[in-house]
């Protein structure tokens, strides 16, 4: 093996029910999460949501099986990549839930690593998740004393080897039934229009993503009755992206839809409780006749594929 390692950054999720307040709290202490300037008013407003969403939030987690299904997809996708990579070390790094940054940056100057990689398993990048994982991990690496070289990638949602893992869950999750029968829904977790507003790429990210996935449907002679995006997860009365996937499933009702989860990469609660479960219900009292969700590309050899030529990219 030689001296270099990739590290996957995700935004983590509970490994048991106790950790669920962990979760929270460190989610809502993120400065790229709540952008108030006041570090205590942050602190005081991230203390009252933890405290009235934590036990519903472990009802959720309770019924996922006591645990956030991203733990164990990420585990399998490390592993596979290692398999695929051998001569490279893999691990992962989580920014809410352990394992954090210190205790991988501690592995890696055990392997007396000399070149990182950091690859977030976000396509898109956004302030929330990508800019947030990437300063947690430098900070942690600048106060370890670790005496590497940092190489960071940002967004991949052209991949085109990634793209084809997407296109091939999207006909996964048709589960044998023609594409034309359904209206395929592209949903990405929402952000508040005023975090857009500021800058965030986020939404252009993810509008021209789903421009190229069109194409390439298309180019594949795959035809779904209209393909659309929506944004899912809102909370509070602030303005947030839209149109919000509640919406589309409206203006879409009696039909049979397919949702995709395009702002993530491995399967979470978002995408097996919330779009699983809650939006299920939804579509129901709508009167849809078929709701599907697929699945993220997860450990899909396609991915791992993207992710080997990713890496081959940021060396040179």
């Amino acid at each position: 093996m030689n001296k270099e390692a990739i590290i996957l950054l995700n935004m983590g999720g509970p490994n048991n029910l106790s950790e669920v307040e962990m979760f929270l709290k460190n989610m809502f202490n993120d400065p790229n999460i709540l952008t108030m300037k006041s570090g205590a008013m942050r602190k005081f407003v991230a203390t009252m949501i933890t405290f009235f969403r934590t036990e519903s939030s472990q009802e959720i987690y309770r019924q996922l099986g006591g645990k956030s299904p991203i733990v164990g997809h990420t585990e399998k996708l490390v592993e596979a990549l290692q398999e695929a990579m051998p001569e490279v070390y893999i691990d992962y790094v989580m920014r809410y839930t352990p394992p954090f940054a210190p205790e991988v940056i501690e592995k890696l100057k055990d392997k007396e690593i000399e070149k990182v990689f950091l690859i977030p398993l976000y396509p898109q990048y956004s302030t929330t998740t990508t800019k947030s994982s990437l300063e947690d991990f430098e900070e942690a690496f600048h106060d370890s004393g670790l005496d590497a070289i940092l190489l960071e990638k940002k967004h991949y949602y052209e991949l085109p080897k990634y793209n084809d893992a997407v296109i091939e869950r999207i006909v996964e999750g048709l589960q044998g039934d023609k594409a034309e029968d359904y209206h395929l829904i592209f949903s990405a977790h929402g952000l508040p229009q005023k975090i857009v507003d500021a800058g965030d790429p986020y939404q252009r990210h993810v509008e021209r993503h789903v421009e190229l996935l069109k194409q390439k449907i298309e180019d594949k002679g795959i035809h779904f009755k209209n393909i659309v995006l929506a944004y899912q997860s809102k909370v509070g009365p602030m303005a947030w992206l839209k149109p919000s996937l509640e919406t589309m499933l409206e203006k879409t009702r009696n039909e049979d839809v397919l949702i995709y989860p395009i702002a993530f990469t491995i399967d979470n609660s978002e995408t097996d409780f919330e779009l699983g479960v809650e939006y299920k219900e939804i579509a129901q009292e709508l009167g849809f006749k078929k709701y599907k969700v697929a699945p993220c590309v997860n450990n899909h050899p396609l991915f791992v594929e993207a992710l080997q030529e990713l890496y081959i990219k940021m060396k040179m």
